[in-house]
């Protein structure tokens, strides 16, 4: 799946502003499922191992997605002291089957780590989250 370089830019940022409990946020999706936007939202339970997204902010940002004809596609949410892979508190709080669940790891071997799972019936399974060539902007005269 691509992964547009600005939403992992903000992702990474909202870890590491975050430190030293876990970042949380939602993202969204278009009609063809290409990652569009990550809503980085507070945790309503700041901890360095567990998140609780807001409720306000996650109504608020599902009401963004679909205001753009979005849905929300997945969550994410980091690990400050682990590496980017889901721990088994975050696959038995996986209710959202259809979601992608990305991790942001700021302690593995390649800081910071960005990897994305699909997390069905408690087992785990890698998506490969490739860089989204962006666009460039074209001005004509």
């Amino acid at each position: 799946m691509e992964l547009p370089a600005e939403m992992r830019r903000a992702m990474v940022a909202h870890a590491v502003f975050s430190l030293p409990g876990e970042a949380c946020g939602l993202l969204a999706a278009d009609a063809d499922g290409r990652l569009r936007l990550a809503y980085c939202l507070s945790n309503a339970t700041p901890s360095p191992t567990a998140y609780t997204l807001d409720p306000g902010e996650h109504f608020r940002a599902m009401r963004h997605a679909e205001a753009q004809g979005w849905h929300l596609a997945g969550v994410f949410h980091s690990h400050p002291r682990g590496r980017a892979y889901p721990s088994p508190t975050d696959v038995a709080q996986a209710l959202e089957p259809d979601w992608l669940y990305v991790v942001v790891g700021l302690a593995g071997p390649a800081l910071p780590e960005v990897r994305g799972f699909w997390i069905r019936e408690g087992r785990v399974e890698e998506e490969a989250l490739v860089e989204a060539v962006e666009k460039p902007v074209v001005v004509l005269p």
